[in-house]
């Protein structure tokens, strides 16, 4: 197999040889649970390229020295920012806000808060999406998000509730009038989340390998489209973790493209994507 390639102008191309692959791939397994086949090798390349050069290393074994070193830690959660995949939109697969309006809001049981664990929440689009449809349906009724990520990057951004007016599309008009805001001068292009609703949901880093934090029990728990790069062991694990702060009876939600049949035996289906703690 032919190493990946990396241009660095003051040392000409960069090798990515297998055993560096490995190497980098082995450690994101170990932090993250998150497995890289071979074909992420370019991956790793033109997302690791840059921090080569930006510290002039002549290998991708220098720059994994660099990071698992002792005084390394700051650079290598940088290294786990570019190698985790954070893709996300707005009201993204509709149907579960759809579920979550017409059956979790109505069943809620009144004066009791309603807690949401958005468990891999990457830019705050989707946390956000949970919160103005919980804003209009709930009105003054008590309810909490928490968010968290492994990114340090994506959770900053998150916090500042500020995106491109690229992404307003994907809000439903009603929303962006009552909850967002247009920017003007140094921030025309650009909408922010109102600040009642940024109030309302708590960001925090965490990595779904290790014991969650205590955060009490929630009501819902999304994790969606996260499952996808774990493998099966890490799945399982993954889930035991979270269900453990889910209450029975609590919905767990993961992508329409993926399914936990077969990971835990203390949920059982309601629709696809969409389990309820037995």
């Amino acid at each position: 197999m032919k190493p990946s390639l990396s241009y660095d102008p003051g040392f000409g191309v960069v090798e990515l040889h297998e055993q560096e692959f490995v190497q980098i791939r082995d450690l994101l397994y170990r932090i993250t649970g998150i497995s890289m086949s071979s074909a992420k090798k370019p991956l790793v390349t033109s997302r690791l390229g840059k921090r080569l050069r930006h510290y002039g290393l002549g290998s991708y074994r220098e720059y994994f020295q660099m990071i698992t070193a002792s005084d390394g830690k700051a650079e290598l959660q940088m290294a786990l920012d570019l190698l985790t995949t954070n893709e996300t939109r707005f009201f993204r697969e509709p149907k579960h806000f759809d579920f979550l309006r017409q059956q979790l809001l109505r069943s809620r049981i009144p004066g009791k808060t309603l807690r949401i664990w958005s468990a891999a929440c990457s830019s705050g689009e989707e946390p956000y999406s949970i919160a103005m449809l919980l804003d209009e349906v709930l009105a003054s009724a008590p309810w909490e998000i928490v968010a968290s990520d492994l990114s340090t990057q994506v959770l900053e951004k998150a916090r500042s509730g500020l995106y491109s007016m690229e992404r307003m599309q994907e809000i439903p008009s009603h929303y962006l009038s009552n909850y967002c805001l247009k920017g003007t001068g140094t921030q025309e292009g650009f909408l922010l989340i109102e600040r009642k609703l940024r109030e309302r949901v708590q960001f925090m880093q965490h990595n779904l390998i290790e014991a969650p934090p205590k955060l009490g029990q929630f009501d819902i728990i999304f994790l969606r489209n996260v499952m996808i790069y774990f493998d099966q062991e890490t799945k399982r694990g993954v889930v035991a973790r979270l269900l453990s702060l889910l209450r029975p009876g609590g919905h767990f939600i993961v992508g329409h493209s993926e399914t936990l049949n077969g990971i835990s035996d203390a949920l059982q289906t309601v629709q696809p994507a969409v389990y309820q703690k037995i």
